[in-house]
């Protein structure tokens, strides 16, 4: 399997490309990772330096990968976070490049916006650019519940208004749909879940929820989890398999007391998940 993965990169840590590539690569992806900022660490920290590629610059890169023949072996496409507008259009037309070259290929959109503690903490735009003009062209999308409703315009809240937004979603354009940070009010407490639904129907996974914020593992679940759906088809087993590896290393990140991902240390918990977690279908 080979992904185009467009998305940020950062020196110090691991968030967008730089979460997304050694995951994929230990489970066997081969991925062509291509940056859309070239940051000194994310912008959780508040502070750092780099800059952001040029819409025409991310372009380009993909127009020479293009031009070596690549596209028609490329079988996903992923993207993350946006830091401008003007990515949006360079990735719609990758999309579109890589589909004509490939027609089997498939776009996996994670539609990053922000959260319910934190709110959006992306520019204005972004979201009005990711619901109206990325997401309609995607086949999956991985939001957390805040971003599933500023999409469908709800409160997703509990299990059936948030397969209610999931529809409406759907109905936008993607067939499968991976909702990340689903957080019920009637769910066993102190737990965390995430639910994924496609035509075959709807599978929800929960887990132990941790005190801790870990920049980064949207990026983790978004890249494990459409390459494990690429890979089988199966939304229950993709689920299964993806809340397993995210949950080892966020377990393993709040127990190092470090802040940033031990992405590396966690290698094993994607090639050789533990799957102790168990999908139960609820539509």
């Amino acid at each position: 399997m080979k992904i185009l993965s467009i998305q940020s990169a950062v020196a110090h840590g691991h968030v967008g490309n730089s979460a997304a590539v050694f995951p994929l690569q230990r489970i066997g992806v081969e991925v062509l990772p291509v940056n859309t900022v070239n940051f000194s660490n994310h912008t959780g920290y508040g502070a750092w330096r780099g800059s952001l590629i040029a819409p025409e610059d991310v372009h380009d890169v993909i127009l020479g990968i293009e031009e070596r023949g690549v596209l028609p072996q490329i079988d996903v496409v992923l993207s993350g976070y946006q830091g401008g507008t003007g990515i949006g259009d360079v990735i719609v037309d990758a999309v579109q490049r890589v589909k004509a070259a490939n027609p089997s290929a498939i776009y996996a959109c994670d539609p990053v916006m922000g959260n319910a503690k934190s709110g959006c903490f992306v520019a204005p735009e972004i979201p009005h650019l990711l619901r109206d003009r990325v997401v309609p062209v995607a086949d999956i999308i991985t939001p957390n519940q805040f971003e599933l409703g500023f999409l469908t315009g709800t409160e997703p809240s509990t299990m059936d208004s948030t397969l209610d937004s999931v529809d409406l979603a759907r109905a936008m354009g993607p067939s499968t749909v991976l909702v990340t940070s689903v957080e019920r009010p009637d769910r066993e407490a102190g737990t965390i879940e995430m639910l994924a639904v496609d035509a075959a129907g709807a599978w929800i996974v929960q887990t132990p929820h941790l005190p801790f914020k870990a920049n980064g593992s949207g990026d983790v679940t978004a890249a494990l989890f459409s390459a494990h759906y690429r890979a089988t088809g199966d939304a229950a087993v993709a689920l299964e398999r993806t809340a397993s590896s995210v949950f080892d290393l966020i377990e393993l990140t709040y127990r190092s007391g470090e802040r940033e991902l031990q992405l590396v240390q966690a290698q094993n918990f994607y090639a050789h998940p533990r799957m102790q977690f168990s999908a139960q279908r609820v539509r």
